[in-house]
């Protein structure tokens, strides 16, 4: 693109028709409505926590840029998501500055007003082209942020000394480049790891965000069951759209690419392509979550019998996949060992394996942590953190979430699973090709565990009877 923002096969615009476009224009009337947001008031106290771990320091989070999708097309920007856990901001370029007294100020590139001609030349960021955005003061009003140009940003930057200054890298690359790392990086690392460790804990607004995320993704499930026909074959993209149309109906989009696998795409962990198609007699794997408008995301994957009710094995097998995930939500509390959940989900299904003849050795010798044989049918562990990202708080410390104990207001995934391979020869062959995950949202109390997501049906019996009320009630669009 030109240095104005047009494409470089656009022509160069006559005077007669700049002046043309300057004029003519109504008064442009301010946005009604404007006030600070509820959620404000969480974001300055997530900030003035993070000053406080890096006294006197200058602490730099970006939101991150546009991504090219293809020649000059972008992919649906999302911003980073310590940016939006600090900020609430979800626009591309922004940078938010902690400085070392503590107070934050958020860059942030201005509108492309009538000031000047790039609200009609300006393709990226013209108004014309993209719509009203907000004043730098109408964005501070509502964040509750003082609000600066992002063209003052370089200068400041470059005033940074590298060793009382931490940035978060990775998300803009001028950024990157303005604020030399010191040494092999540690000191950013730091920083990271100090923001996902802080967002182990969810705070009450942040609860409610995963509760709403959490039910929009209960109501996509039901809208791709009542499409689900029982008797013949539909592509895994049609099911894979009907979610994804409540996703972005009543959310901000999927939180993560939806898994659609019927049949033997089902034992695939990672099946994006979705481009099969169900058949019945066989299982419909779907791990799919609506990320909400605030960017909390819920993450949850049921298994349906096409035809509507479960074959004497795959129930079997099914049954198996529950019993595991019934005994990790009854470990969970706060104060047990991360990996006390895992072993208590593991457990279960190595002495389902061992049920159902496959296991080859016992199944303590299976789940002895020289061996663990057992996850050749398993493959991953018992879950996750869950919250702005699908695999939340990556950055943190493994002494502080695999190695980690459970707090209060945790959130995490229970999602054990087997999975069958179709060309496995140390299984029957009546088994390979069936692949059986379920998983949910829980949340530690202070007692135990809420499953967030026990609007939609677990035990078979359940399943087969919800299946059959989706079926009945037939589709309707959202809203």
């Amino acid at each position: 693109m030109n240095d104005d923002g047009t494409q470089g096969h656009d022509p160069e615009f006559p005077d007669r028709y700049v002046e043309f476009m300057r004029t003519g224009w109504a008064a442009e009337t301010p946005l009604s409505g404007l006030a600070q947001r509820p959620e404000a008031v969480h974001h300055a106290k997530r900030r003035s926590a993070l000053a406080a771990m890096f006294p006197g320091e200058t602490l730099v989070v970006p939101s991150g840029g546009e991504r090219t999708r293809a020649n000059d097309t972008a992919f649906r920007f999302r911003p980073g998501s310590d940016h939006v856990w600090l900020t609430g901001d979800h626009d591309p370029d922004s940078v938010l500055v902690i400085q070392p007294d503590g107070e934050a100020v958020l860059y942030a590139r201005p509108r492309s007003s009538r000031d000047d001609d790039s609200f009609f030349r300006d393709r990226a960021h013209g108004e014309l082209w993209v719509g009203r955005r907000h004043t730098l003061a109408e964005k501070g009003t509502e964040l509750d942020l003082t609000t600066r140009d992002l063209a003052a940003l370089p200068e400041l930057l470059d005033g940074c000394a590298p060793g009382r200054t931490r940035v978060l890298r990775g998300l803009d690359a001028a950024v990157d480049a303005a604020v030399r790392p010191v040494g092999d990086g540690g000191r950013d690392r730091e920083l990271a790891t100090a923001l996902s460790e802080a967002r182990l804990v969810k705070d009450e607004w942040e609860l409610a965000a995963l509760r709403a995320a959490i039910g929009a993704t209960v109501l996509g499930f039901e809208d791709v069951a009542r499409v689900l026909p029982a008797d013949r074959a539909v592509p895994e993209r049609l099911l894979e759209g009907v979610f994804s149309l409540r996703a972005r109906h009543d959310g901000n989009d999927s939180g993560y690419n939806p898994i659609v696998g019927g049949g033997p795409h089902a034992t695939i962990l990672h099946w994006t392509a979705n481009d099969g198609r169900t058949a019945p007699g066989e299982l419909l794997l779907m791990d799919m979550g609506v990320e909400g408008r605030d960017l909390y995301t819920a993450d949850v994957t049921r298994v349906l019998p096409v035809s509507g009710t479960f074959t004497p094995l795959q129930r079997q097998v099914y049954e198996i996949v529950y019993r595991s995930q019934e005994a990790g939500i009854a470990t969970i509390r706060p104060g047990v060992k991360f990996d006390d959940v895992h072993q208590a989900c593991m457990r279960v299904l190595a002495e389902g394996l061992h049920d159902l003849g496959v296991l080859p050795v016992s199944v303590d010798e299976a789940m002895d942590k020289e061996s663990i044989l057992y996850r050749r049918w398993s493959l991953h562990g018992f879950g996750h953190m869950l919250g702005l990202d699908v695999h939340d708080c990556a950055a943190a410390r493994k002494e502080n979430y695999r190695e980690g104990t459970l707090g209060e207001n945790y959130v995490l995934t229970v999602e054990p699973g087997l999975y069958f391979q179709p060309e496995d020869e140390l299984v029957p062959e009546e088994l390979r090709g069936i692949g059986v995950r379920i998983e949910d949202d829980v949340l530690v109390t202070a007692t135990g565990a809420e499953n967030l997501s026990a609007g939609l049906p677990r035990t078979a019996d359940d399943v087969e009877a919800w299946l059959g009320v989706q079926r009945e009630a037939g589709f309707r669009l959202p809203g």
